[in-house]
């Protein structure tokens, strides 16, 4: 493996619910605490139902699968030892009429600015940071990951069930999500100055309280010394988010190579990447999307291929290109949360059978 191997990190939001109803449970504070006693330090999110776990930076995707999943088990013991169950899905299945926001007082704030946005929230998504030399890149390095975003949707989709009833889509996470002033995909910008120009005037109408709340699915982070990507639901398993980890990178690695090159990023038009992302959140993997840069349908299964052979250099490079091949594989045949979802409710048509299948995929591998 190359010394050049740009590090990753995943960052992973999970629901907290009652054990046998599935609605959100909110003790986020009490779960947080329990494992700070364990040495393991959670984030709290938004709504109080909701906890994010944060990954140690990983050159190597197999030592990065094995904290994933002992970071899933320990803290699904954490939410045991108040009477909960941790459950990695997008969107609650079963709901109440609005979440309870996190009692701290920048939450609190972005409750009193945006109304029922925030109070119907409850969302949880996958975020990937990769590793850049700087903040000029990584705005440069999103201009290139723009058109793969809707792939890496349909890949995770996990949000097929909602207030116990199908949503005719594959993630309704990332429908509700858009909801946000600040969310979706990001303009194709000029460089970091055009950035900040934009993040300026969002922060200037209100739209944005901070620059934390740029929630665009592909942004340079605020915290660490990378690009984020923050476009997909939590995945059902610990592998799809290995798989996404790994792909994500191969991304960056493609697109660092181009930028060194003077290649320019594919200037695709935002409101025909809202379609894509439309059709990616519809259909998830199992249906068809758009190929953006040659602008035609294509299964999504085709262009989970094609992005697989496009950054295959970058696979090889990085020692995950056989990883890569067999994880893809694997989800083709079982299947990703929304498919698992949607095949759990076909059964007896038991929120129940719902809520037990993304249990089960929640610590799968990780016992």
């Amino acid at each position: 493996m190359s010394a050049h191997v740009p590090t990753v990190g995943v960052e992973e939001e999970f629901l907290l619910t009652e054990p046998d109803s599935g609605a959100p449970a909110p003790k986020n504070t009490l779960v947080a605490d329990t494992a700070k006693r364990a040495g393991i330090d959670l984030q709290l999110e938004l709504t109080s139902c909701q906890v994010e776990t944060s990954s140690r930076v990983h050159t190597d995707i197999g030592a990065l699968l094995t904290e994933l999943r002992t970071s899933r088990r320990r803290v699904a013991e954490c939410a045991a030892e108040h009477g909960t169950r941790l459950l990695a899905v997008a969107v609650p299945p079963t709901v109440p009429a609005g979440y309870p926001v996190t009692d701290t007082p920048r939450y609190q704030r972005i409750a009193h600015s945006f109304g029922m946005i925030a109070h119907e929230q409850g969302l949880c998504g996958c975020h990937v940071h990769v590793a850049v030399p700087d903040r000029e890149t990584a705005v440069l390095v999103s201009n290139h990951v723009r058109p793969r975003l809707p792939i890496l949707l349909a890949l995770t989709a996990n949000s097929a069930i909602y207030r116990g009833s199908e949503t005719g889509y594959a993630s309704w996470r990332s429908i509700l999500w858009r909801r946000w002033p600040s969310a979706g995909p990001p303009p194709y910008f000029a460089s970091l100055g055009d950035y900040e120009s934009i993040v300026a005037m969002m922060r200037a109408s209100g739209s944005i309280l901070d620059n934390k709340m740029v929630y665009w699915d592909v942004r340079p982070s605020e915290t660490f010394p990378t690009v984020e990507i923050r476009v997909s639901d939590v995945a059902a398993t610990v592998e799809e988010s290995a798989l996404l980890a790994a792909l994500i990178r191969g991304i960056v690695v493609t697109a660092l190579e181009a930028i060194a090159h003077d290649i320019p990023a594919p200037a695709v038009s935002g409101d025909v990447l809202r379609a894509a992302y439309w059709n990616a959140a519809r259909s998830g993997l199992d249906g068809a999307g758009l190929d953006l840069v040659a602008g035609r349908v294509v299964p999504h299964q085709e262009l989970l291929a094609a992005l697989v052979d496009d950054i295959s250099s970058a696979l090889d490079r990085c020692g995950d290109r056989g990883f890569v091949t067999e994880a893809v594989s694997a989800l083709a045949e079982r299947g990703n949360g929304a498919r698992r979802q949607l095949a759990a409710m076909h059964r007896r048509h038991e929120i129940a059978d719902v809520i037990s299948e993304i249990a089960d995929a929640t610590l799968e591998g990780c016992r």
